[in-house]
C-alpha cells in the first residue's frame, strides 16, 4: 500500500493551465501513491457566508472550482479541521461542505456536529481501505464542534484537540507571584465566577494568574498536555478506525511550538502524535506553522510533525472584511492589496520574507504486510521572491538543501535521512 502526504493547500487561484510550470512533474510524483492526502486551508464557496469576527490571520476563500485544481493534481482525500474553516462562519463552512461532497472528495475534520467532525472518513484504495481522522489544535474556541443531545442540536465546527498549559515555578517565586496576584484583581472576575457556579478552579491546587496556572516546580518550565476528553474522543475513533480498515491515518493541524520556534512542536503535540500510534494509527500528517518539522518514526510508524506548505497563496484572496482594514488603520478607500502591503511593511516582514515558508517535502511510503517499508521525501518549491501573484505553487526542487535542513530537523528523534540524488531517504531499522 502506498501513501503520499502534503502540508497546506492554501489555495486562492485557478490552476494557470494543466501544462504550467512544475504542475506535471508533481502530480506525475503523487499519482505514484494509491492515498493522496492534502490539508485544504481555505474556505470553497462563492460568498455564501459572512465573513466571521475571527479569523486564522488571513480571511481565506478561494473559487470553489480550484477544488478540481487540487483534483487535478491527484488529490483523493483532504483533510479541512484547521484555523481558517470558519473564517466565513457557518455559511463559509457548509458551503465548503457542499462543495467537498459535490466534487466528489473525501474529507474529515470538520461536521455538523462533534460526532460528525470527529468521525473517521474511508478511501477505498487498490491496496486497502484507509481511514482518515483529522483534528486541529489551532482554532478560535468558539470554532469547535458542539455534541448533540436527545434534546437538543450540535453545533457545526472543527474537530478539536484542546491542550492544557502548565507553568512550574520554584516556591519562593510562586510565593512571590501569590503575593502579586493578592495585590491586584487580575483573578477577580474568575474568583467571582467560581463563587456564583459558573466556573471551577482545579482540585489540585496551584496559583492562578490570570488565566494562566502555576504549579511549583524544582525550576522554572512551562508543559503541555492534550486535554483529556479531546484525547479520549480521538482515541475512540482510531479504534473505530482500526477495527474497520486496512490503515488509519490522523490528520493534525497544529501552530503551537516550542517557545518562539516555530520548526518545534509543542510537548502537547509530540505526546498526542506517539498516543495515536500506541493506540493503532499508521501514521501522522502534522501540518500548520507553515515551515517544515521534523519527522519521527515511532514503533515503525512515521510522524511528520509538519510538512509545511504544498500551495501557498494567502497575499491573492479576492476581498478582505473590514475588520482587516481597520485593524492596519485603513479605510474604505483602500484595497485588498493595500492591506498586504501594510502587513508586510512592504514585504519586509512576515511569512513572505522567510524562506522556509517556500520549500517543504513531499512524503511518499509504502507500507508491506503490516509493517513500513520505505520513506521518500522529495523536495518542492513554492517559488521564494517572486512577486505575491506568481508565488505559491509548487514545483520539484533540485535543491538538496531542503533535505539538509529536514535532516537537522529530525535529529532530535533519532531519524536518520540519507540524501540520494534529489531524493531523502529515512532509513528505517
Amino acid at each position: 500500500m502506498s501513501f503520499a502526504a502534503t502540508g497546506d493547500s492554501f489555495i486562492t487561484r485557478r490552476l494557470p493551465s494543466r501544462g504550467a510550470e512544475g504542475f506535471r512533474e508533481v502530480a506525475a510524483l503523487l499519482s505514484q501513491a494509491e492515498f493522496r492526502f492534502t490539508n485544504l486551508e481555505v474556505t470553497a464557496h462563492r460568498f455564501e457566508g459572512f465573513p466571521f469576527a475571527f479569523s486564522g490571520g488571513t480571511w481565506a476563500i478561494a473559487p470553489p472550482e480550484v477544488l478540481t485544481d487540487l483534483q487535478a493534481y491527484g488529490f483523493n482525500i483532504m483533510a479541512w479541521a484547521n484555523n481558517h474553516t470558519m473564517d466565513y462562519g457557518y455559511g463559509g463552512l457548509e458551503a465548503t461542505r457542499r462543495y467537498l461532497d459535490q466534487y466528489g472528495i473525501a474529507h474529515a475534520g470538520v461536521g455538523l456536529n462533534l460526532a460528525e467532525a470527529s468521525q473517521p472518513t474511508y478511501l477505498e484504495c487498490p491496496g486497502g481501505r484507509v481511514a482518515l481522522i483529522a483534528a486541529t489544535s489551532t482554532f478560535h474556541e468558539s470554532w469547535a464542534a458542539g455534541e448533540q443531545r436527545p434534546d437538543m442540536a450540535g453545533r457545526p465546527g472543527v474537530n478539536p484537540l484542546r491542550y492544557t498549559t502548565t507553568y512550574h515555578l520554584p516556591e519562593e517565586a510562586l510565593g512571590h507571584l501569590q503575593e502579586i496576584a493578592g495585590m491586584i484583581p487580575i483573578n477577580a472576575e474568575h474568583n467571582l465566577n467560581v463563587k456564583e457556579g459558573f466556573a471551577v478552579d482545579p482540585q489540585d491546587g496551584g496559583v492562578r494568574f490570570g488565566s494562566y496556572l502555576f504549579r511549583p516546580g524544582s525550576e522554572a518550565s512551562c508543559t503541555t498536555a492534550p486535554l483529556e476528553k479531546d484525547w479520549q474522543r480521538i482515541r475512540r475513533a482510531i479504534s473505530e478506525a482500526r477495527r474497520q480498515s486496512d490503515y488509519v491515518v490522523v490528520s493534525i493541524h497544529s501552530h503551537e511550538m516550542s517557545g518562539e520556534d516555530k520548526k518545534k512542536a509543542a510537548m502537547f503535540l509530540e505526546t498526542f502524535s506517539r498516543r495515536c500510534i500506541d493506540e493503532g494509527a499508521d501514521a501522522v500528517i502534522g501540518h500548520g506553522p507553515h515551515v517544515l518539522r521534523g519527522i519521527e518514526i515511532y514503533r515503525n510508524r512515521p510522524i511528520f510533525y509538519s510538512l509545511g506548505n504544498f500551495i501557498f497563496q494567502n497575499e491573492t484572496v479576492s476581498r478582505l472584511p473590514a475588520d482587516f482594514y481597520e485593524k492596519y488603520g485603513l479605510g474604505h478607500e483602500h484595497g485588498v492589496a493595500d492591506a498586504l502591503d501594510t502587513r508586510k511593511e512592504n514585504n519586509t516582514k512576515g511569512l513572505g520574507v522567510n524562506p522556509y515558508v517556500w520549500e517543504s517535502v513531499i512524503p511518499l511510503w509504502k507500507m508491506e504486510g503490516g509493517e513500513l517499508t520505505e520513506i521518500a521525501l522529495h523536495p518542492v518549491e513554492l517559488g521564494f521572491g517572486r512577486p505575491r501573484y506568481e508565488r505559491g505553487w509548487p514545483v520539484l526542487s533540485g535543491r538538496t538543501e531542503i533535505l539538509e535542513h529536514l535532516q537537522k530537523l529530525s535529529q532530535p528523534y533519532g531519524t536518520k535521512i540519507v540524501i540520494d540524488g534529489n531524493v531523502g531517504r529515512v532509513r528505517l531499522s
